[in-house]
């Protein structure tokens, strides 16, 4: 357990695909109201396959952690595998006890994917 906290605080401390979402195809945000955390995400496209994703914000550990595990879940893949990544694929990939009151954090960037496959 302590190898996914370690990991989780590396991801905290330096985000993956964390920076200006210029020139995206997609983008949306979100905020999580209960705590602040805030969140907004970028997404180009080519040929079906999600080629660049970016974030930007400010939150506690578990948000921008989360976040940016995201990201590195979706690059690369198709729409069709990324609309797949759910709560609990994420929730699994933080590989630790998320308390209720933490879902929320943990899964602020999955609500945003899953707004922008919406579009």
């Amino acid at each position: 357990m302590d190898l996914y906290r370690e990991e989780i605080l590396d991801h905290y401390k330096h985000p993956r695909n964390f920076g200006p979402l210029d020139g995206f195809d997609i983008k949306e945000a979100d905020r999580n109201s209960s705590c602040g955390d805030s969140l907004e995400m970028g997404v180009k496209i080519k040929d079906g396959k999600i080629v660049d994703v970016k974030f930007t914000g400010v939150g506690c550990a578990i948000s921008m952690a989360s976040a940016s595990m995201l990201t590195e879940m979706l690059k690369g893949k198709t729409i069709k595998q990324a609309a797949k990544i759910d709560d609990q694929a994420m929730l699994k990939r933080l590989g630790i006890p998320i308390s209720l009151t933490r879902q929320k954090c943990a899964t602020l960037g999955v609500a945003i994917w899953q707004k922008l496959t919406q579009k």
